[in-house]
């Protein structure tokens, strides 16, 4: 038997070696290129298609054919035995093999270029082989035009997961569909220093990269396609099909900390200081090192199921990341991106049931521990001495798991109808574990370390879609219809009781504030030579809970859930080879607000064979999610003035009625874009305008004056439909590809200018500076930054490879704590690459992301940024260089 099962595996790995890598570009008889073509091996399901340029890659048997289709041309088949380069000129008048439906329309023989709204097609296997970036927030940075995220300090839950956006707008008003079906979004809302402050957005980085073929970002408002959250636009991920090849890569990368800046004065720098566990200072020796250690190791292998086209495709990656330290100030020597030990895993498969029935499935399971410093207890009431002699820096650490599964039926019937039955599950779940700190009411009893809660985000979505295009209706005329349900479910955990309660003199829990008391210390400024009050305590108050981050207490405790049902109709007419029309509508109810009817109509006009002109006019809703009406906490806010106990209530709450605070309802938004496209040999061209007005967008309100409530708190602050917006921009990108004997050159240049206002403010009676002030106000802003740039050179020549790449930010201005303006000045960061193919399966490439090592302005010395540090988490990051080393296989 072992002989047997030896004899299987070297055939296997025969089969493997004998197979060779074919490239090439597609292109119509005009000579532009055809993005979205079949290419399939003939006789076996292996294949891809082409991308926005037309550029395709696949690895075949030796000796194999090719058969390249599309839609409306004709078919071409294609020997591989007289070269690995194969150059294909397709000619009108043919039908498509296998129809490919790219997001932002439902009609399948629609390109990227001739469509009426703009999209992006990412090939990701080119962009993870050819940059250092990790995660998908970080790739879709540098590579989409109006596509924003960034990394956090001290921000809780959100330096776990990254908040992200598409033109300035929030992370929850950007849609992400899965093959075409709707992701969950996650559990965390964004409270502190992040963009998005009181959004919340779907984690994209808990879809595994070495997963993806391709990431389709349609840069329109599209509610009326496809419901809500999709303001701003779509980001659907399509998953890898192919079979018979083994992929991958390790990948091991550092940061350098040589950031400049020193501390206060009395402080130590970051070249002579780290943190151990527990958040205490050691002094090291002045020394120039590295921090942020990763390790990725990727794996991607497809099966073939059956001989009719089934398959399996399987991927697996693990990442651990280090934390990262940098400048910060006294009382926040953790300032740094945060550690992440995570595992993803995801399977994507389609199998034939019948000649005309497809059974689908894709769906996968991430689990991430996250570590990230908060800010540093220097002393005082919530300092106990003998634990922490001189004070300490609290860890929220966090269990992050995020799973999915979607699956249904394809078929096709005899009079050209397609039929799409679906369900979708996903849920996110984000528990805290707060480590290496206390209590301070339990003094010498407390634990160094609580289990905080969490809370938890899943979603059901079932649906039922038609479609067909009529050929004989003028040019063509295609027509979708179909109907959703969904329901979402949202939970908050309690955590352990130290990690919420204060604690009496005694040690037991508080229940009875008239004749229990906290453990107090003496207040080493108190003023003799004034009376005892509020303002000039005698004794100062230990607080309770784990300090860090306070645990949720049963009162805290949420279980709520609604759902959703709606109904859609697309279409898509050809009045002539001109003239293409597109119109929409969607009619949503939602079970805790009502209804909504909206609407989408878009035009594409041939002004020539290589200029197209494209419009769009749209209306849009967002409805508030389970997390903006339903999170309720108890936290503590620091800023070098000390610290506050704020409340943030929840949306149904007597507390947040009493401010006169109104029932959620959903945002609402007008979108208009007008733009063209532009293709000529090599060349690609499309810009497009934007404006987007959005109607009572939820946000985040400042620290309203709670004190005369008798919760114990300081403060209160409430989501609420605060503002209304409108943003403008341009998306530019120019691409230009030759190809000349081994060698192949490659230039991208990919802007968007951005500016949004902020049009009213809907405070009614509340002070507008507390319900939404200038930091608020800036914040919001910053999120919408207004321009971004970026140029990428890519060189092939044989078995060697490069990439350059240049990325400009432009300045951004935030509000600090003494409301002095942080200024930060526009920024380019270098992108380095070098690859070598070392063999037909092993490619080793090394490289550098900010190459010389940029950091954002630094602040003054008051230590009033929101985070702490000398900068805030700003769009171009603040961890400096990243150097790498990838070695990348192919069997």
């Amino acid at each position: 038997m072992k002989k047997v099962t030896l004899l299987l595996f070297l055939l296997q790995i025969s089969f493997l070696f004998a197979q060779k890598e074919v490239v090439g570009r597609v292109v119509d008889e005009a000579g532009s290129p055809l993005p979205g073509v079949n290419v399939l091996e003939k006789g076996t399901s292996n294949g891809t298609s082409t991308d926005f340029d037309g550029i395709y890659k696949l690895k075949v048997n030796e000796g194999a054919s090719l058969i390249f289709s599309y839609l409306g041309y004709l078919n071409i088949e294609k020997s591989t035995t007289n070269g690995s380069k194969i150059d294909v000129t397709l000619s009108s008048g043919g039908q498509e093999l296998q129809e490919i439906q790219v997001v932002g329309s439902r009609n399948s023989k629609r390109t990227v270029v001739n469509s009426a709204v703009p999209i992006d097609i990412i090939n990701v296997k080119d962009v993870t082989t050819q940059s250092g970036k990790l995660e998908i927030n970080e790739l879709l940075q540098y590579v989409a035009p109006s596509f924003n995220a960034n990394k956090q300090s001290g921000s809780d839950g959100a330096d776990h997961v990254d908040p992200a956006s598409l033109r300035g707008l929030g992370p929850d008003q950007t849609l992400v569909l899965i093959n075409g079906k709707r992701r969950h979004q996650s559990s965390l809302i964004n409270l502190f220093g992040t963009r998005g402050r009181g959004n919340t957005g779907t984690d994209l980085n808990a879809i595994p990269a070495s997963s993806i073929k391709r990431i389709e970002v349609l840069r329109d408002g599209a509610a009326a396609q496809y419901g809500s959250d999709a303001i701003a636009g779509v980001i659907n991920i399509v998953l890898n099909d192919n079979v018979n090849e083994l992929t991958g890569a390790v990948t091991y990368g550092m940061f350098n900390t040589n950031a400049d800046g020193d501390f206060l004065p009395g402080t130590p720098n970051t070249k002579d200081f780290r943190l151990d566990e527990n958040g205490n200072g050691n002094s090291i020796g002045k020394n120039k090192n590295f921090d942020g250690n990763s390790v990725k190791v990727a794996a991607n292998y497809g099966v073939k199921i059956g001989q009719k086209g089934g398959y399996v495709n399987l991927t697996g990656e693990f990442l651990n990341k280090e934390k990262t330290l940098r400048p910060g100030y006294d009382f926040r020597k953790g300032f740094g991106e945060a550690g992440i030990i995570g595992l993803n895993l995801m399977a994507n498969l389609s199998i034939p049931i019948t000649n005309k029935i497809d059974f689908y499935a894709f769906g996968g399971t991430n689990n991430r521990n996250t570590d990230a410093y908060a800010f540093t207890r220097n002393g005082g009431e919530r300092v106990v001495e003998s634990i922490y002699p001189g004070g300490f820096t609290p860890r929220i650490t966090s269990k992050i798991a995020d799973n999915s599964i979607a699956g249904g039926f394809r078929t096709k019937t005899t009079n050209g109808w397609k039929i799409d039955l679906s369900n979708a599950y996903g849920k996110n779940i984000f528990d805290y574990t707060i480590k290496g700190t206390l209590n301070a009411t339990l003094e010498n009893a407390s634990p160094k370390e609580f289990d905080a809660g969490g809370f938890s985000l899943s979603q059901n979505t079932t649906n039922l879609d038609f479609s067909r295009n009529f050929e004989t209706v003028l040019n063509g005329l295609n027509v979708a219809f179909g109907a959703e349900y969904r329901i979402e479910k949202y939970n908050i955990a309690a955590g352990e009781i130290g990690s919420y309660a204060t604690y009496d003199t005694n040690g037991n829990p508080i229940t009875d504030p008239t004749t229990q008391f906290a453990p107090t210390i003496p207040n080493p400024d108190f003023d003799t030579s004034l009376p005892i009050s509020d303002d000039n305590p005698e004794t100062l108050v230990r607080p309770g809970g784990s300090q860090g981050f306070p645990g949720f207490s049963p009162k805290n405790v949420v279980d709520k859930s609604r759902n959703s049902k709606s109904l859609y109709l697309d279409t898509e007419l050809e009045v002539s080879k001109i003239f293409l029309m597109t119109a929409a509508l969607r009619y949503e109810n939602y079970s805790d607000f009502g209804n909504t009817l909206n609407f989408k109509y878009g035009y594409r006009l041939k002004l020539s064979d290589k200029i197209n002109l494209r419009s769009s006019f749209s209306s849009g809703f967002r409805a508030p999610s389970l997390a903006q009406i339903y999170f309720n906490t108890n936290f503590t806010n620091f800023n070098a003035s000390g610290a506050t106990e704020v409340l943030l209530s929840e949306n149904d709450s007597p507390v947040t009625k009493g401010f006169g605070i109104d029932k959620l309802k959903e945002e609402k938004s007008m979108n208009a874009s007008i733009g063209f496209t532009a293709t000529y040999k090599n060349f690609t061209a499309t810009v497009d305008g934007y404006l987007i007005n959005v109607k009572d967008r939820i946000v985040l309100t400042g620290y309203f004056d709670a004190s005369a409530l008798n919760l114990n708190v300081d403060a209160a602050q409430f989501f609420v439909n605060g503002v209304n917006t409108d943003t403008r921009g341009i998306d530019l990108v120019f691409a230009w590809k030759k190809n000349w004997n081994d060698s192949k050159l490659g230039i991208t240049f990919a802007g968007n200018i951005n500016r949004m206002r902020i049009l009213n403010v809907k405070n009614k009676s509340l002070d507008e500076e507390i319900f939404f002030g200038a930091r608020e106000k800036a914040f919001l802003l910053a999120s919408a930054p207004k321009s971004k740039f970026g140029l990428n050179f890519n060189y092939n020549v044989k078995k060697f490879d490069a990439g350059l790449a240049f990325t400009r930010f432009s300045k951004i201005v935030l509000v600090d704590y003494n409301n002095e303006d942080d200024v930060y000045t526009a920024k380019t960061v270098t992108d380095l690459t070098f690859g070598y193919q070392l063999s037909k399966q092993l490619k080793l490439s090394i490289g550098s992301n900010n190459l010389f090592n940029i950091y954002p302005d630094k602040q003054d010395e008051q230590g009033n940024t929101e985070a702490g540090g000398y900068w805030d988490a700003v769009q171009m990051g603040f961890s400096g260089a990243y150097y790498y080393a990838r070695l990348g296989f192919n069997f």
